[in-house]
């Protein structure tokens, strides 16, 4: 862990490992490779010990840090996958977190936390300080005082916090694309409040560490908002399983190539599926391939 400005430790990772990609940890028992199913020995029974899952899912993720160090910026733990083991998976969640950033890697934890007042301090402390994550993702529907206890942390601890503009999912226009009387879209209008809530988290370079998420299967409003929000990191989710590919991404990088990181779950996890070998070795190649693929849509091949 460090107290240096997120945005400088981010963008100065893209730039060393020369990669943009952030690896989604969402272990899930049913796509487990049968090899380590086996060795885990949770072939058997149809619901097997929680404790069981955690320590199997522990040396799953264990592996896939250790394929990926090199290559990744950061990883990406979805809470509600660690959620499901109950005591034991939220144990693993902190083993995780220790795990990546002992390998070099950054933590965003994916946990989606919104709420207001001492609730939402409640949260910050857990996640940021108790667990160490190095950035999380926010709902920001409750306003400034649902997200200001985690952007304290920004401008004091040296911590990220990746605000929810423009999910991934299709039915995010339901609420995300309607129309203010303003003229401004709902997105739109989040964004111009993660501009504000992120002043006074500028690192050295410029950006601030108080992010976005912008969901790379909407490509064109990914790279009107890049345009909106000069020196905002973004977190990009919706590549591979849900569709979206690197070469439509280049606008969503700013003028340097730099500034978004492009979060892979499944398809990098569970490459094994498609490709022979270990499945140390599939989700590594897959990696390499991807990092490969958004470096070129960046410009900066």
């Amino acid at each position: 862990m460090s107290d240096q400005n997120f945005a400088d430790r981010l963008l100065d990772a893209i730039d060393r490992k020369r990669s943009h990609v952030v690896v989604g940890l969402d272990p899930d028992l049913a796509l487990l490779p049968p090899s380590l199913r086996s060795e885990c020995l949770l072939d058997g029974p149809e619901n097997p010990d929680r404790e069981a899952v955690a320590s199997c899912y522990r040396r799953f993720l264990g592996g896939i840090i250790d394929a990926v160090a090199n290559d990744a910026v950061a990883v990406k733990p979805q809470i509600a996958y660690f959620e499901t083991l109950g005591a034991p998976g939220y144990a693993l969640y902190e083993d995780v977190v220790r795990l990546a950033q002992d390998a070099g890697l950054l933590v965003i934890a994916d946990v989606k936390r919104g709420d207001i007042g001492s609730t939402a301090e409640a949260y910050a402390k857990a996640h940021l300080d108790l667990v160490g994550a190095d950035a999380l993702t926010v709902n920001p529907y409750l306003g400034t005082d649902g997200v200001e206890p985690f952007v304290a942390r920004a401008r004091s601890a040296g911590k990220g916090v990746f605000v929810l503009v423009k999910t991934s999912n299709p039915s995010s226009a339901e609420i995300q694309d309607m129309r203010l009387t303003s003229g401004d879209t709902v997105y739109e209008h989040v964004a111009d409040l993660a501009n504000r809530w992120g002043k006074g988290t500028e690192g050295a370079r410029g950006y601030r560490s108080v992010g976005a998420v912008v969901g790379g299967t909407y490509p064109s409003q990914g790279a009107a908002l890049r345009l909106r929000m000069p020196g905002v990191p973004l977190l990009i989710p919706g590549y591979g399983a849900q569709g979206a590919k690197a070469e439509e991404l280049g606008g969503m990088f700013d003028a340097a190539g730099t500034g978004a990181v492009v979060n892979s779950a499944r398809a990098i996890l569970y490459a094994y599926r498609k490709r022979e070998g270990a499945w140390q070795d599939a989700a590594a190649l897959e990696t390499r391939e991807m990092k490969a693929a958004l470096w070129a849509a960046a410009g900066r091949a």
